[in-house]
């Protein structure tokens, strides 16, 4: 029983996966006039390697589409900004330390503990200087931004006059470079993204009155700086994971843009996290199947593209706050006056 379960659920995966490249082939024929293909020839989901990146790039843009909601609706949504270019001196010290100490420079895990170690210091740093009187948290967050990012630019230079450096391919890390992802790249970013839904459902409605009554929330007890402390920190995994995927300049777009497009189509706060999550999956894997169009352009651009067609989509339609939607209450609301 089992096994036919599982063959008529992985019928359903790949009659679904074809499906969407099926969509997309008809829409890089329209607009390319060529098919999505790879080095291998046409890009089909029956590939090992589509099937990493489409599940890979889907979790982190359920991920990254179900925090944003949070750090949006308290006004953060630029703190993963500066997160994320504060994570670029932490990868490349610790391709250094780990060349010095004769580990591999290269291995993802190292990378991403540096990057989330420089991570944690700049949101640390960032929220003393917030402490200051005369700075201000949009000053704040400039300022860990731009220093940080010059200092991983340096880093990155030092890194690539040493002998492993040329091949290191930490320019990904800048950019995106979805099609590298392996096997075990997608295991963590799934495991990842299951996590953070699993923390969002269980603290849903201390978060929900987080952010639209912080005072009621203090009034009755709740803790909010350790609440805020966990959105921050829920923007940190994601951030630091979807660093390979999307790149650190372009991550920011799949924690705001998906949470923008879903306010246009509902007004509660529990539908616009599933539409959020759903406008993340959809246009990061797309966006990675999108690239194979073109190999020479990297997949973070890619997705913060397809992301932006359904944000404009969703500006004009949508039911709750779309442009059509307003003109025909305005519209109804003038013929009721008359």
């Amino acid at each position: 029983m089992n096994g036919l379960c599982d063959t008529w659920l992985g019928s359903m995966i790949i009659g679904g996966g074809n499906w969407l490249l099926d969509g997309l082939t008809l829409l890089a024929l329209g607009v390319f006039g060529t098919a999505p293909t790879d080095s291998q020839g046409p890009v089909t989901w029956a590939d090992y390697n589509t099937q990493v990146v489409l599940i890979g790039t889907s979790c982190l843009g359920f991920a990254a589409g179900l925090v944003g909601c949070f750090a949006l609706l308290r006004r953060q949504a630029l703190v993963g900004d500066a997160l994320s270019h504060a994570t670029l001196p932490g990868i490349a010290a610790a391709f250094l330390l780990a060349e010095f100490f004769g580990g591999d420079g290269k291995r993802l895990e190292w990378l991403l503990l540096g990057a989330t170690c420089s991570g944690i210091l700049g949101m640390w740093m960032m929220m003393q200087l917030e402490r200051l009187p005369r700075i201000k948290p949009d000053a704040a967050m400039g300022i860990i931004l731009s220093v940080f990012f010059g200092a991983g630019i340096v880093l990155v230079t030092i890194v690539q006059q040493t002998e492993a450096g040329h091949a290191a391919g930490l320019e990904s890390f800048i950019y995106g470079k979805a099609a590298s992802m392996l096997r075990r790249d997608t295991m963590m970013i799934a495991s990842m993204a299951v996590a953070v839904s699993v923390v969002v459902g269980l603290f849903f409605k201390e978060l929900k009155l987080l952010c639209f009554d912080e005072g009621f929330a203090l009034a009755r007890g709740y803790p909010v700086s350790r609440l805020n402390a966990l959105i921050l920190a829920l923007v940190t995994v994601v951030t630091v994971i979807g660093l390979q995927a999307v790149g650190l300049i372009l991550i920011i777009a799949l924690l705001v843009i998906p949470p923008s497009a879903a306010r246009f189509w509902t007004n509660s706060l529990g539908p616009m996290c599933w539409i959020s999550a759903g406008i993340g999956a959809m246009s990061a894997a797309a966006g990675a199947i999108a690239s194979a169009w073109a190999p020479d352009l990297p997949s973070g651009p890619m997705m913060v593209m397809t992301c932006s067609g359904i944000f404009a989509i969703s500006l004009i339609c949508g039911p709750a706050r779309g442009v059509l939607a307003r003109l025909a209450r305005r519209r109804d609301a003038a013929g009721r006056r008359t």
